[in-house]
């Protein structure tokens, strides 16, 4: 039995799950987060098997010290000794044109994350630093990582070049990248297994950041995400695609700098700008009671998933099976009834009953359907797991 430890690394917290690996079983033995890394009201929490949920407040100051107190929660509750730890894997988001897949950590490969972190300011930073944590408290243990760029790698170039200036591709690296990648994969995976082939696939990674990916047996063809996450369909703060002149329009005659505009369509924009909720469940709530900007909201965000859909349907020249997963995807059949009633065109009938079941994998479209539909709940730390053992062999 192989144990091994998938670690999320944020700015400022980190998230991690312990797997129990014998075959081609692998069972969550412990999870919890670290939070506030940095900050004052620090803490780790840890959740082991059917044990409560164990909380302790203590000082955080850098990502070192949040490792140190992850294994310690595991000493201290479902590992003897840290020596069985077989691997760490670990989330990256930004792997650029470089990686195509998951590999093992060695000097290089920590350099050109840290060299990409000019694509992703905000995540690749603390993936560094999470790897250079573990590598101090566990110099002997082998790490992976996982990029959420990797899967989307198979694009052609017509998907992922910007009709800009060449040079700005081939010297600065600007082209689509996408996001979400791990979770696309795995989704993807599992419909083909549900349907026992693979085909042509939409995959709708519905959260509060959100992307939709054409995946057409097993490789990914286009994504909505593009130089960096904030592209694509509406989401919780982020604007997704606008016409590229709004910004300068923006800074030009409201005189709002770089940093204010930026700030406005990452962190004001989307749900949050329309209708002043970024959490759907609040959205919804609100259009239940007939808010007119809820529900003038959730008209435009339909709409955008729409426009994606039907777009990679023509991309991939038809469709096989939609499949929705993340928080929203998995949990909100209300959305989920909408997006296939406008989509009845293709075929699709929708099982009320199964579409009302929420957080499980289940085939919610109609026996006669002429395109499944899914819901698949995402597990992108599994993935990671996978990865990890396959690469420490």
């Amino acid at each position: 039995m192989k144990k091994i430890l998938v670690l999320n690394s944020g700015s400022s917290s980190l998230k991690y799950q312990l797997f129990d690996v014998e075959g081609d079983n692998y069972t969550v033995v412990a999870k919890g987060n670290a939070e506030r890394i940095g900050i004052y009201g620090s803490f780790v929490s840890i959740k082991a098997g059917d044990n409560d949920k164990v909380i302790k407040e203590v000082a955080l100051p850098s990502h070192n010290e949040a490792i140190r107190e992850v294994l310690n929660l595991l000493l201290g509750s479902v590992l003897k000794s840290l020596d069985e730890l077989d691997g760490v894997g670990h989330r990256v988001v930004q792997g650029g044109s470089y990686f195509d897949r998951s590999v093992l950590v060695d000097d290089e490969v920590l350099q050109k994350i840290d060299d990409l972190s000019t694509l992703a300011p905000l995540h690749n930073p603390a993936a560094v630093l999470g790897i250079k944590a573990v590598k101090n408290a566990l110099p002997n243990v082998p790490q992976v990582v996982a990029f959420d760029t990797a899967f989307h790698q198979t694009m052609p170039r017509a998907a992922y070049l910007y009709p800009l200036p060449y040079e700005q591709y081939s010297e600065h690296q600007i082209r689509r990248y996408g996001a979400h990648g791990t979770s696309h994969k795995y989704v993807s995976e599992v419909a083909a297994k549900l349907m026992g082939k693979t085909g042509k696939f939409v995959t709708c990674h519905l959260g509060n950041g959100a992307s939709i990916s054409a995946v057409v047996d097993g490789k990914c063809v286009d994504t909505s995400m593009g130089f960096t996450p904030l592209a694509g369909i509406m989401m919780g703060t982020r604007c997704g695609d606008i016409d590229p002149y709004i910004p300068l329009h923006i800074m030009k005659y409201q005189r709002k700098t770089v940093d204010e505009v930026n700030d406005m369509l990452n962190k004001q924009s989307g749900m949050l700008g329309l209708c002043g909720y970024s959490d759907n469940r609040d959205v919804e709530q609100k259009c239940k009671e007939g808010d007119e900007k809820a529900l003038a909201a959730m008209e435009v965000y339909v709409h955008t998933i729409i426009r994606f859909i039907g777009s990679y349907i023509a991309v991939m020249g038809g469709v096989d099976a939609i499949i929705f997963t993340a928080g929203i995807g998995e949990n909100a059949p209300s959305l989920r009834k909408e997006i296939c009633k406008r989509l009845a065109y293709l075929g699709i009938g929708l099982n009320e009953e199964k579409n009302a079941l929420k957080g499980e994998t289940v085939e919610i479209s109609t026996p006669d359907s002429k395109v499944k539909v899914f819901v698949i709940p995402t597990n992108e730390e599994l993935m990671i797991a996978k990865d990890t053992v396959n690469l420490v062999k």
